[in-house]
């Protein structure tokens, strides 16, 4: 079957399709929907059927948010490891996604369709917050229908754009597919790169939990900066002897330390990235002896029970 035939066999189902893709998407598959919904948008017949091709875009998304956002209310940050495993840039995952919401609250999900990595985090972060479910639903909505009616319309607009594209692909099938693959590989090798570099960069001493809780005993303790984001501590609690501080503010916050006595960093984050980061920015900074605690806020939570 060539891809004109597909597009007709498309078309008789396009709801349906539009509906799994989105919904597999935005679920965290690596199915990309808009080239599917500008394809869609090209296949209305009428203003009638691109509504309803809307509508199935916009149900599907709202379904997956629902299901991350419940994900998050019940497993909390724990949820996001998996998801920020594979973020472009895991080290700023959950703590750029926390301070959007801190700082624009439910209209940040109205956006999050727009910005790459923040549309599958978001709706768990919402959850582990304990956003308002109907606010969330509301605002994930009108995201999504942002979201999926501007590529639907844009398929609709350029319908004949779009097909006169589907016949020179027809055409020319071996070196569509050639570039496809290409681009797919590279893209893997960038993530593959991406995967080493963050090996090499957490290739630094850490401390244990046993170690670091001896060591706040001690006469001389270390300063222990606690990465979490606000809304985590408030939900969590803060944890006694550390200084809670925003990636952003670090050097105000041990402006005040000698360069010479130690410091631990904790964070919330998948693979301690966030206090690794934090570690390697302190150490180039001249303080002589910064670790990130090895496990985080979940090691210091079971050593601690």
């Amino acid at each position: 079957m060539d891809l004109i035939d597909l597009s007709h066999t498309l078309q008789r189902d396009v709801v349906a399709v539009v509906f799994v893709n989105v919904l597999l998407q935005q679920l965290g598959l690596p199915v990309p929907a808009v080239p599917t919904l500008l394809l869609a948008g090209s296949l209305a017949v009428t203003p009638g059927h691109a509504g309803k091709i809307a509508a199935a875009a916009v149900l599907a998304s709202v379904v997956a948010d629902w299901v991350w956002y419940h994900a998050g209310r019940l497993f909390g940050y724990r949820v996001l490891t998996g998801l920020c495993k594979l973020s472009i840039n895991p080290t700023s995952c959950v703590s750029q996604t926390e301070s959007r919401f801190v700082r624009w609250g439910l209209p940040s999900l109205v956006v999050a369709k727009f910005v790459p990595g923040f549309s599958t985090v978001a709706p768990p972060i919402a959850g582990a917050m304990r956003m308002n479910q109907w606010g969330f639903l509301l605002a994930a909505g009108v995201g999504g229908a942002l979201w999926a009616g501007l590529a639907i319309a844009a398929g609709w607009v350029l319908k004949d754009t779009v097909r006169d594209v589907i016949v020179v692909l027809d055409r020319h099938i071996a070196t569509a597919l050639a570039l496809a693959l290409a681009a797919a590989g590279l893209w893997l090798a960038w993530k593959l790169w991406r995967m080493v570099w963050f090996r090499k960069l957490r290739a630094i001493p850490q401390i244990t939990t046993a170690d670091l809780i001896a060591a706040m005993q001690s006469e001389h303790p270390p300063l222990v900066l606690d990465l979490r984001g606000p809304t985590m501590i408030s939900v969590t609690g803060p944890i006694p002897g550390t200084r809670a501080v925003e990636h952003e503010q670090v050097r105000e916050a041990v402006a005040d330390w000698p360069k010479d006595r130690p410091i631990v960093t904790l964070c919330a984050c998948p693979e301690d990235a966030g206090a690794v980061l934090v570690a390697r920015e302190l150490l180039r900074d001249g303080y002589l002896s910064v670790k990130p605690l090895r496990g985080g806020y979940e090691a210091w939570v079971a050593a601690t029970r």
